[in-house]
């Protein structure tokens, strides 16, 4: 009789232990699902965000385009602020205007320091400056078809020891290996 209670007893504690780690499973499925959507949601968001902040610079820089402007940076106001630490840039956009051709050209451009004074103003060379550039200095075989608007980012980065100075750079831009147009742009590295 005994024996009897406690197979009853165990029975019984076995069923509550299957159905408590059932409930604990349930549970964490649920937390799981909903952690899940979640950041589905909050990665959405800023791919959204970020898809529209794409969009407007574009329409901006679209906007720039003047009758016969073939090369555009942006900001417009040709200055660019770069804290140490921090990875800041501009934006330029070249349009195809080549007269009598059909189809793709092929551009390049290239980021030259356009300061003669960069040794004394910011204590290196022009070399030094260039690697703090955080994108590409040059880049060629970019096709583009007549009439058509290509945009590129250029980035800087600079950490703790870097120099803190003003110097301005040269935008050139080539199509099939000759000169097309260049624009300059003043970048500001501070602390």
């Amino acid at each position: 009789m005994q024996k009897l209670e406690g197979l009853a007893k165990s029975k019984k504690g076995a069923i509550e232990l299957s159905i408590g780690t059932i409930v604990i499973v349930v549970l964490a499925m649920s937390m799981l699902i909903l952690g899940l959507i979640l950041i589905k949601g909050i990665f959405s968001t800023s791919t959204s965000a970020v898809n529209q902040i794409d969009q407007q610079l574009k329409n901006q820089l679209a906007k720039m385009f003047g009758e016969d402007k073939r090369l555009v940076v942006y900001p417009d106001t040709r200055r660019v602020e770069v804290r140490q630490g921090e990875i800041e840039g501009f934006v330029f956009a070249i349009r195809n205007l080549q007269q009598g051709t059909t189809g793709n050209s092929l551009f390049s451009y290239e980021i030259v320091v356009a300061d003669s004074a960069v040794r004394t103003k910011c204590g290196v060379n022009e070399l030094e400056i260039l690697a703090l550039l955080d994108s590409p200095k040059e880049e060629s075989n970019i096709p583009l078809a007549s009439g058509g608007i290509t945009e590129i980012p250029i980035f800087f980065k600079t950490q703790i020891g870097d120099p803190q100075c003003n110097v301005r750079f040269r935008v050139n831009v080539k199509v099939n290996n000759e000169a097309y147009d260049s624009e300059l742009m003043d970048v500001t590295f501070k602390a």
